[in-house]
């Protein structure tokens, strides 16, 4: 799907008066992760009796955001959650399974897959790894025809822990996959448990692809001839992979063409001040308004919830800085008014700015563990 990519995605507008003391340094405003994801991802610990509230604190997430159910995490959050579980409970699959995976089991896995010559051979040798260090479940490859099948199988119940240790481990092998041949490669579709129908939000956005829900395949499929691809990472390379992990998984190769990402980027630049409308943008895009109202609805999105998100997400990450004021980020999300500001955010997240800034601003440094140690 493209958009006339010899066009500039920036758009003219009559200058407006802006607040020059407001400096940035901020051009990608990051999409932000469910709560729910939140959730899941602390089922281990919760069996396991383990203080929540504190795993929070320590990750910079007020634990009021989960009485909210539509409030949302950034990705640094959720990496500072990954790293602090690992630490905590000594796993990489932070207590979900019913053996823990030892740390640096990932790392290894990383630094052998670079020697591999191609993405066949990285997915087949990284299965066979995992074949060794998951009892929970088995990864496959199978091809079929012209397609490629990433498949897991579940070898017990596939409860809710397990769904989510599946939906994650499909999410890594996908990132990892991305990072070795150093490109997005396009995916014919996604199949989740149809169990997880509601939890699964976000499932469209992270993988570009139409997402099925069944019981009896859990998995992602793509061009067989992807397989093909070299790859191009090695052992100076995956040092600083490591080194980001999670966060590389989280950001790196996005769909840049998907036409979410680019309405995103237009109006990120005139966040502080009156966005424009939907014909605006779809001019500078080259198409029509219709033409962009349906491919907004096949990605499952709409012109006004993508204004929304972005203002929300925007909001998440200036709340991070100490150096703005809470009166100086209602301006930089487009607010005139702190008091709207207020109101909006809480309708977003569950929490006032105050507080969910507070707390991610007083988290703890033991967070600056990640799954390569």
């Amino acid at each position: 799907m493209e958009l006339c990519a010899e066009r500039s995605d920036t758009l003219w507008f009559p200058k407006k008066k802006r607040l020059p003391r407001f400096s940035t340094n901020m051009t990608v405003t990051h999409n932000t992760i469910a709560i729910v994801q939140v959730e899941q991802i602390l089922q281990g610990v919760r069996e396991q009796g383990r203080d929540i509230n504190a795993i929070l604190h320590r990750s910079g997430i007020s634990p009021a955001l989960l009485e909210s159910p539509l409030s949302r995490v950034s990705q640094a959050q959720y990496t500072a959650l990954i790293r602090t579980l690992t630490r905590v409970t000594g796993d990489e699959l932070w207590g979900l399974c019913s053996h823990p995976v030892r740390i640096g089991s990932f790392a290894r896995n990383c630094r052998a897959l670079v020697h591999c010559r191609t993405l066949r051979e990285a997915l087949v040798e990284g299965f066979r790894f995992y074949h060794l260090m998951l009892q929970d479940l088995v990864p496959r490859l199978r091809i079929e025809d012209d397609t490629a099948h990433v498949v897991l199988q579940a070898r017990g119940e596939r409860n809710a822990r397990l769904r989510y240790v599946e939906r994650t481990f499909m999410f890594f092998t996908f990132g990892l996959a991305c990072w070795l041949v150093a490109r997005r490669i396009p995916l014919i579709g996604v199949d989740y448990c149809s169990l997880d129908q509601n939890q699964s939000s976000d499932a469209f956005r992270v993988f570009q692809a139409p997402v099925r829900y069944q019981d009896n395949q859990v998995g992602f499929r793509f061009e067989k001839r992807w397989l093909d691809l070299p790859v191009v990472q090695n052992v100076q390379s995956v040092e600083e992979f490591l080194c980001q992990a999670p966060a590389s998984l989280l950001v790196k190769y996005r769909d840049h063409a998907n036409v979410t990402e680019r309405i995103r980027r237009i109006l990120r630049r005139h966040l502080e001040t009156e966005m424009p409308s939907l014909e605006e943008v779809s001019k500078s895009l080259g198409v029509t308004p219709q033409t962009l109202r349906r491919r907004l609805h096949d990605e499952g999105q709409g012109y006004q919830a993508i204004k929304d998100d972005l203002r929300r997400d925007a909001a998440i990450e200036y709340l991070s800085r100490s150096d703005l004021t809470l009166i100086e980020i209602a301006n930089l999300v487009g607010f005139s008014e702190p008091s709207t500001f207020h109101r909006a955010f809480k309708k977003w997240t569950g929490v006032a700015p105050g507080e969910y800034r507070n707390t991610r601003l007083h988290a703890g440094d033991d967070v600056q563990v990640h799954t390569s140690v």
